[in-house]
Formats: structure tokens, sequence, C-alpha cells
């Protein structure tokens, strides 16, 4: 067997060289970090819950004409998705004061905003992913005016989907973390969304109780992770697999 040569390990997932060109294959790792990766842990099972969920989410969104890097699911943890060449920008879109917001702002956590808000921060742990303007972003020529507006776009279109999807189901988006790359066809690029969409890179809470449903839970020590994450996969109607998944540890 040969070994797949590995292109890039993040904090939750591994990227290897794809079988064809312009492809590349997506590892959900158990690994969970929190806080610049000062909190670290490893929670059986999410990687398995993680792939499944952005797979459900990612496919979806598709299918209302919003492009992404997804292909196919390969197996528990690993996906086929196109290569592209990503952004360096952290894209965050809000709907509830939660997390940063509350306390740049000194907002309460849950109040709802006025509207939905867009927040670009430039992805590098070393500098704990700083937040940038449009004039940083066009200035150190990270994106161009039209990729912004682009992106823009396409976040408050995802956000709409995102808002109903799990809505229909009991579940309040707080606010998530999303990823675009550039896919280039001879001179010209166009954007599409890459990396995941999970508990992992949503905040999700309940819509009945405000019980959270997502990464927080770590974060805050609050305890059953894994089983909000699983809710979270059952309510969307993705569950099939994964109790047998979660109890026999699979790595």
């Amino acid at each position: 067997m040969t070994r797949r040569k590995k292109i890039y390990e993040g904090k939750a997932k591994i990227l290897y060289e794809g079988p064809e060109p312009g492809t590349l294959i997506q590892y959900f790792k158990d690994d969970t970090t929190a806080f610049d990766a000062t909190k670290k842990a490893v929670l059986e099972g999410k990687g398995v819950i993680n792939n499944r969920i952005s797979e459900y989410v990612m496919t979806r969104l598709n299918a209302i004409g919003v492009q992404n890097h997804f292909i196919k699911r390969l197996n528990l943890r690993e996906q086929l998705i196109r290569e592209v060449e990503i952004i360096p920008l952290e894209v965050v879109c809000r709907n509830i004061a939660a997390g940063s917001l509350s306390t740049r702002l000194g907002l309460p956590e849950g109040q709802a905003l006025p509207r939905s808000i867009v927040e670009f921060f430039l992805k590098d742990d070393k500098l704990h992913d700083p937040m940038v303007s449009e004039e940083h972003i066009t200035a150190f020529n990270w994106a161009s005016t039209q990729e912004i507006d682009d992106i823009m776009a396409l976040t408050l279109r995802i956000n709409d989907f995102l808002t109903g999807l799990f809505g229909a189901v009991g579940i309040t988006l707080v606010d998530f973390k999303i990823e675009f790359g550039r896919v280039w066809e001879g001179d010209f690029s166009r954007i599409i969304l890459a990396d995941e969409i999970s508990p992992d890179s949503c905040r999700l809470w309940d819509s009945t109780t405000n019980e959270k449903l997502d990464k927080d839970r770590f974060r805050r020590d609050l305890g059953d992770v894994i089983e909000s994450y699983t809710e979270v996969a059952r309510r969307l109607g993705i569950m099939k697999e994964m109790p047998t998944v979660i109890q026999g540890g699979l790595h």
C-alpha cells in the first residue's frame, strides 16, 4: 500500500491528496480545540458526526445553487472534495449576539441583532485570527472588491437557507463561520464555499429551551458534547448509522 500524501493538517481536519487532479480527501478528526488550541480534547466519534452533518448541509446547498467543494462522502470520516485556492479569511455571519460579539460590544448573549451581520477575520492562529475590514482585505490583496461582494451575497444566502433548515427542526442558528475558495477556469476564477458546516462551526441552540447544541458545550465545560452533536444529526434526519458509530468507537 502506498501512503497517502498529506497536504495540510488543521485543528479538526486533515487534507490528503485526492485520487484525481483537482481533488482532495478531507478527513474529520475527533480532536477538539478551543481558545486558539489552548484547550484540547479528543471526543470519540465527533469527526464521524461532523462528516455526516457537513455532507448533508453541503449537498442541500448544492441543490439550491450554492456551489461548494463537496463531491461525495467516501466513508465514516472522509469526503472527496474539490481542491480550491483558499481565501485566508474566516467569514462569520451573526443573527443573535453571542461569543466575541457580545464581549466586544457589551451585548447580552441571546439578544437578537437588528439584522444579520457579516464579519471578516484573518485566518492566522498565531495572531489569534484578528478581525479585519474590507479595507484590509483589498489593501493586502487577500480578496478583490468583487470577491468580497460575492462572499457577502453567498454568506447571506447560506444564512437564509441554514436558518430555515435548522429552524424547521427546532434549532435556532445563532451564528456560523465559513470559508471560501477560488476555483480557476483558465484566467478566470469564481468563489465557492469550502471547509465544513457542522456544530464545530455553528452556534446552534434549541429553539424552545436555548440549550446549546454546539462547540460551546466544550468551550464552557457544559458536558454532553457528542450527545448534543448527535441530537443535531438526529433532528436533521441523518442519524441512521450514528449510534453504532459512537458506541463502537470507530477510528
